[in-house]
C-alpha cells in the first residue's frame, strides 16, 4: 500500500506502525497526523476513501465520532477564557427553559464531566434520525428528568454532550455553533479540515464509511457464513453484561445512553445526518485538523504563536473531576472538562488527555511531552466507544520517539533542521 505524506525521520517508527493497520481491502483508509514541540513531525495518510476504491487525499474528510466531542469542549474553553461562560454557573443562567425535574441545579461543569444525568437519550427520543434536528433535541432536553442527581454519578453523554454544550455556547453568544467553530477555532488556527455539520460545498472531500454497521449501500458479498454477524454481536453482547457485572453496575445505561430507538436503521453516511449538527458524535476532520488543535492545548493555548487560550485555562481544562467508575462505560474515564484520559498510552501518561471516537479515531495532547496526535479512519476494527487497538500502537509508538528524540535533549527549535523524511512513494 502506498503511503502519502512526510514524517520527521525520529518517528519513523510511528509510519511503519500506521501501515500495518490501514486493511489492504480496496476500501479502507486512514491519515495521522503528529505534532511535537509545536512542530508537525507527521503528516501522513493512505489507503481508499470509499466503496469505490478512490484513494484516501491529503484533504480528506472523515466522520469520526465523540472524538468531536474534544474539539466541542475546546470551543466552550475558549469562550470561558474570554469570560463568556463561567464552568459553575447553573445551564440555566444562560439557558432560561433548561429547568424542572433538578435541572435548576446543573452546572456547566457537570456537563462537561458528565455529571448532569442526562444521557439517557434512548428514553428521550424514538428515532433516532430526530437526532438531525437540532430544535427538536433542544425541547427533548429541556423536559428531559435527570438520571441522577447533579454531581452524584457520572453517565458518558454519549450523544446529549454536544447539544447541551452546543446550546450553552449558542445562548452565551447569539451565533451558531458552526459560527463559533469558524470563528474560534478553524480560523485562529488555520484549520484544513474541522466541520461539524458539513457545508454541501465540501461534500466532496469526505470519506465514506465501512464495517460501521448500515452503510450508505450493500457490501459485497462474502465467502463467510452467514451466522458470522450473530456470533460476533453475540460476543459483543457477553463483553459488554461481563464488565457491568464485574463493575457492580447495570448495563442497561450503555444502551440508555449510546443507543437510541431506531439507531439501526441510522446511517452515518446519510447526507442528512452528515451536514447536521451532532456536536457529540459526527464532526468531519482531517487528521492534521485534530493535530493542532491539541498541539495548542499541549503549549499551554499557543500554537505558532497564535495564543488561543491562556496558561491556566489550558490547567483548568485538564483537570480530573472524578475518577469513580461510569454508569454508561464500566470503567474509570478520569474525565476532565469535556476530555479523557488516554487509555492507549497508560499509566506512562498521567498528563495526557484527549478523546477517542467510536470505530477507531481519535485525538489527544500530552503537554509535559509537547506532544499531540490526531488520527482519522474511516474503517472500524473494535467494538469500544473510544477508539481500539489500532491506535493505541499508534500511540504509543508517538510516545517512545518522542521519549527517543527528547532524551537527546534537543533544543524545540532545532528539532526539524534536517527535514523531514520524505515517505512518498516508499
Amino acid at each position: 500500500m502506498k503511503l502519502n505524506g512526510y514524517v520527521h525521520p525520529g518517528f519513523r517508527p510511528v509510519a511503519e506502525e500506521f501501515i500495518k493497520r490501514i486493511a489492504d481491502d480496496d476500501k479502507s483508509g486512514s491519515a495521522l497526523s503528529i505534532y511535537h514541540h509545536g512542530e508537525c513531525v507527521v503528516d501522513i495518510w493512505a489507503g481508499c476513501a470509499d466503496f469505490d476504491g478512490n484513494p484516501w487525499r491529503e484533504d480528506t474528510l472523515a466522520l469520526s465520532f465523540s472524538t468531536t466531542k474534544g474539539v466541542a469542549a475546546t470551543l466552550l474553553h475558549i469562550l470561558a477564557d474570554q469570560g463568556v461562560i463561567e464552568y459553575d454557573r447553573p445551564v440555566s443562567y444562560y439557558w432560561p427553559e433548561f429547568h424542572g425535574a433538578g435541572k435548576q441545579d446543573v452546572t456547566v461543569r457537570h456537563v462537561l464531566s458528565h455529571q448532569s444525568g442526562l444521557y439517557n437519550i434512548r428514553s428521550m427520543i424514538d428515532d433516532a434520525m430526530l437526532m438531525t434536528d437540532w430544535d427538536h433535541m433542544i425541547k427533548v432536553l429541556e423536559q428531559a428528568p435527570l438520571a441522577h442527581p447533579p454531581g452524584h454519578e457520572h453517565g458518558y453523554h454519549g450523544l446529549t454532550f454536544g447539544w447541551l454544550i452546543g446550546e450553552i455556547m449558542q445562548r452565551a453568544t447569539g451565533l451558531s455553533f458552526s459560527q463559533l467553530l469558524e470563528q474560534e477555532l478553524t480560523k485562529p488556527l488555520q484549520l484544513d479540515g474541522c466541520y461539524v455539520g458539513l457545508p454541501e460545498s465540501e461534500m466532496g472531500r469526505r470519506a465514506l464509511l465501512v464495517g460501521h454497521g448500515r452503510e450508505s449501500r450493500p457490501p459485497r458479498e462474502s465467502k463467510r457464513k452467514p451466522r458470522s454477524k450473530s456470533v460476533f454481536k453475540k460476543a459483543q453482547g457477553q463483553f459488554v453484561k461481563a464488565a457491568f457485572r464485574f463493575a457492580g453496575l447495570d448495563a442497561g445505561d450503555f444502551t440508555s445512553g449510546l443507543a437510541p430507538k431506531g439507531i439501526s436503521r441510522f446511517s452515518f453516511n446519510d447526507p442528512r445526518v452528515v451536514q447536521s449538527c451532532i456536536p457529540a458524535a459526527n464532526g468531519m476532520f482531517t487528521a492534521r485538523s485534530l493535530a493542532r488543535i491539541y498541539a495548542m492545548l499541549a503549549g499551554g493555548g499557543e500554537l505558532g504563536g497564535k495564543r488561543v487560550m491562556s496558561e491556566n485555562r489550558v490547567r483548568l481544562l485538564s483537570e480530573v473531576q472524578s475518577r469513580r467508575i461510569d454508569r454508561v462505560v464500566p470503567v474509570p474515564m478520569h474525565w476532565r472538562l469535556g476530555y479523557h484520559r488516554v487509555f492507549s498510552t497508560g499509566p506512562r501518561t498521567p498528563h495526557a488527555f484527549g478523546h477517542f471516537g467510536f470505530g477507531g479515531s481519535g485525538a489527544w495532547c500530552d503537554p509535559s511531552r509537547s506532544l499531540s496526535l490526531g488520527f482519522t479512519v474511516n474503517s472500524s476494527s473494535g467494538i469500544s466507544p473510544f477508539g481500539d487497538s489500532r491506535v493505541m500502537h499508534i500511540d504509543s509508538a508517538a510516545i517512545r520517539c518522542a521519549e527517543r528524540l527528547d532524551g537527546k535533549r534537543r533544543k524545540p527549535q532545532t528539532l526539524l533542521t534536517d527535514r523531514f523524511y520524505d515517505l512518498i512513494n516508499t
